[in-house]
């Protein structure tokens, strides 16, 4: 156990913060989720303001790296582009 005040304290701050950093970081990994699988094109594109600005703030703090925040949001805007392409293609298969 650490014998200085001082160390007592960032102890304590470190796990406030470690806390603090999972919990933002998996409701992030969550919504990313929920963005993977909607299937309507406006919910997609709401949903991938929050998130990219959820990994812009992340990348901010240093929870995740800046370049991962960066990659995420490049492979989540190719998603939310497909969502209206692929569900048309899909439903005219089904009618032919």
């Amino acid at each position: 156990m650490a014998n200085h005040k001082s160390s007592i304290k960032r102890i304590r701050s470190n796990a406030a913060k470690r806390l603090r950093n999972r919990y933002q970081a998996k409701t992030t990994r969550t919504l990313i989720k929920r963005l993977r699988t909607s299937t309507e094109k406006s919910e997609a594109e709401k949903l991938y303001v929050e998130v990219s600005s959820m990994l812009d703030k992340l990348a901010k703090k240093n929870v995740i790296h800046k370049n991962k925040a960066s990659n995420q949001k490049s492979k989540l805007a190719k998603v939310v582009k497909k969502v209206g392409t692929v569900l048309a293609k899909k439903s005219s298969k089904k009618k032919a």
